[in-house]
């Protein structure tokens, strides 16, 4: 487009000059579009000129006089393509996060009057939605960004390229002509180079590590994407029909399930019955205040989905001036029952499982479900008033470990392989059984898990909120910039959720009573579910009654709308002569489940011999394999920030149920400890001949040994304070002599008998002999610390003196 004052008499016959000008102008491709004067003489002496119908279209002309000018104001509005930037690719629209400023943004929001919060909720969250994305594109609009084939690096600036051309081209003139004075340019140009790209990438590189914020989540997906750039590979398929294709196949997949289920209903030799409906218990949720709402916000995660008005950050970060807007929406929502609408539709983004798998399979997709921020603000105020209930109340089974205050996959793991340690020091067999369930979270039936609910004392708002909460949901699926249309749910809780574990782990509550029926003992984990049963090696009963065990499990999950899978079960045998079968298998739904000798446990590796040789040679290559990577960005990072790659990476491998690793063989200990070593040389920078042991008292790490002690430790005092799982505090027990002695206030732990410890392995790493050890030989100031934080502080600093004054 060419615009401007020409001064060329546009509306008369054209002559001489201005003809030629003309002309010259159409010969480029370029037409004037101007008709009529632009002059209050009556010329048209402003013209537009553009580069031919078929690009840009006028569709709309305005030529007005101006009061205080000769010249009129031209207004035209243009009709052009999607693309017109050069290097082609697609337009996406952006706004760039360095204008997003909170103060801004607030103060373009302004107050939510008194009289709109009286509104309903539906009204509020339209007139949040409306008033964010208005306050949003204030501050920044969205801006066209031309997405090209491939992306040059972030750090590589026009300055850097300009310096990279005047070294090529002083490179060419030194092969060319050898003259000392072009080599001595040369050398200094290349030399500012890479000083300048090592300074702009290091920049860089501690700008990203510095946005993760310490997360490891975060931290592995940054740096995964800094050492292994997207690049090369097919462009993915955002298309229409590929959206529809997955939103058609993961509902069929739900659909099939619930379908195969009300098929066999009548064919089960029995439904568990559901617990009676007790009286009221609660009925109404607490208001909250401008406090609750600041730490509230304080403590989502700032995760954006597509449907929110405005990213999730910026409101986190300017949440002190927010209060006013989520207070009315959050109590409305509260006092009246009722989740809003507009917050009920999920993002789905299908994640391949693994990246060795076929991508035109449908089936290897992963939905990854997300939820508007504000929708996740009010679940956060349900889940804490309800995780109050549930305590107090004491509802939840003691064996189910999942998104529960004090427990988590370690505690579930350090009881389980307790009590299979302790029955192989008996010379039993113990048959570990992992059951798999097929889409757990999205087939519950909302009817029974309302009916749990109301079974377990809510009624009211409480209620009926919940009910609001699971009912009327819808999901799309979105590929780049590409939807698929919504489709309903009618059973299942929404992942990524906040509330949907908590209302998973009340739905399973009635299952480890039926598998404890029987005799057999479990943990349960969210939708992970471990059963093991121990007998005599020639119990003639054990075939049996695991059969039934397995039967009525499997009855269990049908009647509650939940399929059990066969075909991934897994089955562990536990025994001194694990290389002897038992000469049977176990049964379930028809099929012989195989004893493996390896199966994963919440992210472990057990082996028959609980030796967990095979699980420290996983975590010691994977470590290794993330330090090499980590090695590439020693030159670019501070030491701060490699330090923080490195626990997130590598340290986070090693800590993870490091509570098992107690008494380990010192050949398989090694492992671990020469990961550790090689991290603190990395840190350091030290040679591979240095010893660890001065690397370890710069950095202040604990040996690998004696880490696997101070969690050990950790686990021990949370059990005797209340800040752990009973089935913990179970294990051990407060020293109490028949007599007064001395040692009577000294916090001691009895010790097993030692008839009960008669392997090494029991004696050595079963939690239950472990711990009161442990915990006896601290100092008693350390054993009775106020706090947690002292006591981790205390035994820290006693630990360190142990490991390096010894």
């Amino acid at each position: 487009m060419v615009l401007g004052d020409f001064n060329i008499h546009a509306e008369a016959t054209l002559t001489g000059a201005a003809q030629d000008f003309m002309a010259a102008m159409t010969t480029m491709g370029l037409s004037q579009v101007i008709s009529g004067p632009t002059h209050q003489a009556g010329h048209t002496l402003d013209l537009v000129f553009v580069a031919g119908d078929e690009l840009v279209r006028v569709e709309e002309q305005i030529i007005l006089p101006l009061s205080w000018s000769d010249h009129h104001l031209i207004s035209l509005r243009l009709a052009v393509p999607s693309n017109l930037r050069r290097g082609g690719g697609p337009i996406k629209m952006v706004r760039p996060r360095r204008l997003m400023d909170p103060e801004g943004f607030l103060k373009s929001l302004g107050v939510l009057s008194a009289t709109e919060a009286d509104d309903s909720l539906d009204a509020l969250v339209a007139r949040y939605n409306s008033e964010m994305t208005r306050a949003i594109d204030t501050i920044t609009p969205e801006r066209p960004l031309s997405q090209r084939g491939v992306a040059s690096a972030p750090w590589f600036t026009g300055e850097l390229a300009e310096m990279k051309r005047a070294r090529r081209r002083l490179e060419c003139r030194w092969r060319k002509t050898q003259d000392g004075s072009d080599r001595t340019r040369s050398k200094v140009a290349i030399r500012s180079y890479s000083v300048a790209l090592r300074a702009a990438r290091k920049a860089f590189l501690t700008a990203r590590i510095a946005s993760a914020n310490n997360r490891p989540s975060e931290l592995f997906r940054v740096v995964g994407e800094l050492l292994h750039p997207p690049g090369g590979e097919e462009p993915p398929d955002f298309s229409a029909t590929r959206c529809s294709e997955f939103a058609h196949h993961f509902a069929d997949k739900v659909a099939q399930i619930r379908s195969d289920l009300d098929a066999g209903l009548e064919a089960l030799p029995g439904e568990v019955t559901e617990a009676s409906v007790c009286s009221i218990l609660w009925d109404l949720f607490q208001l909250v205040c401008p406090d609750d709402v600041d730490r509230i916000l304080g403590a989502v995660r700032a995760t954006t989905c597509a449907l929110d008005p405005c990213p999730s950050w910026l409101l986190k970060q300017a949440s002190g001036g927010l209060v006013d807007w989520f207070m009315p929406i959050i109590n409305a929502s509260l006092s009246q029952g009722k989740f809003p609408s507009s917050l009920k539709q999920a993002v789905v983004r299908p994640i391949l499982k693994k990246a060795s798998l076929d991508s035109t399979n449908l089936g290897n997709y992963r939905p990854i479900s997300n939820l508007p921020f504000l929708g996740k603000v009010l679940e956060r105020v349900v889940a804490s008033q309800l995780q109050g209930f549930l305590e107090d109340a004491d509802f939840l089974d003691q064996s189910q470990s999942g998104f529960r205050p004090g427990f988590s996959t370690e505690t579930a793991l350090v009881a389980l392989v307790d009590d299979l340690r302790r029955e192989l020091d008996r010379g039993s067999v113990t048959l570990l059984v992992l059951l798999d369930i097929s889409a757990a979270f999205d087939t519950i039936d909302h009817g029974i898990l309302l009916g749990r609910l109301s079974g377990m004392g809510l009624g009211g708002t409480a209620l009926q909120w919940l009910q609001s909460f699971l009912e009327g949901r819808s999901q799309l699926v979105k590929l780049g910039d590409t939807c698929s249309d919504p489709w309903p749910l009618t059973c299942g809780v929404p992942q990524g959720s906040i509330l949907s574990p908590m209302l998973f782990n009340i739905y399973m509550k009635p299952l480890g009573e039926v598998i404890r029926s029987f005799g057999v003992r479990c943990h349960l984990y969210t939708d992970d579910t471990q059963l093991y049963y121990s007998f005599p090696p020639k119990s003639k009963e054990a075939p049996r009654i695991l059969d039934q065990c397995l039967a009525a499990v499997l009855a269990w999950m049908r009647a509650n709308k939940l399929r059990l899978n066969p075909d991934k079960t897994e089955v562990l045998q536990v025994s001194r002569m694990s290389d002897r079968g038992i000469g049977w298998q176990p049964v379930l739904d028809g099929v012989a489940l195989p004893l493996k000798a390896q199966v994963h446990s919440l992210g472990v590796l057990l082996d028959s011999g609980l030796t967990l040789e095979a699980q420290v040679s996983a975590v010691a290559r994977r470590a290794f394999a993330q330090l090499k990577l980590v090695r590439q960005l020693r030159p670019y990072l501070e030491k701060s920030d490699l330090t923080t790659v490195v626990h997130a990476l590598v340290t986070s491998r090693l800590d993870y149920c490091n509570a098992l690793y107690v008494g380990l063989p010192l050949k398989t200990a090694r492992k671990l400890q020469l990961v550790q070593r090689s991290a603190a040389r990395l840190l350091t920078g030290a040679n591979y001949r240095a010893r660890s042991t001065p690397l370890f008292k710069e950095l202040h790490w604990l040996p690998f040994v004696f880490r696997a002690q101070f969690k050990v430790q950790v686990l021990t005092y949370k059990a005797l304070n209340g800040l752990g799982p009973t089935y913990l505090r179970d294990r051990i027990s407060p020293y109490e002599p028949a007599r007064s002695l001395r040692s009577s206030g000294e916090a001691l732990l009895s010790l097993p008998p030692p008839s009960q410890l008669r392997l090494v392995g029991t004696r050595e790493r079963a939690f239950s002999a472990v711990a009161p050890r442990l915990w006896n030989s601290l100092p008693r100031e350390i054993r009775q610390a106020p706090t947690l934080l002292a006591f981790r502080k205390g035994l820290k600093t006693w630990l360190f003196r142990r490991a390096f004054d010894d």
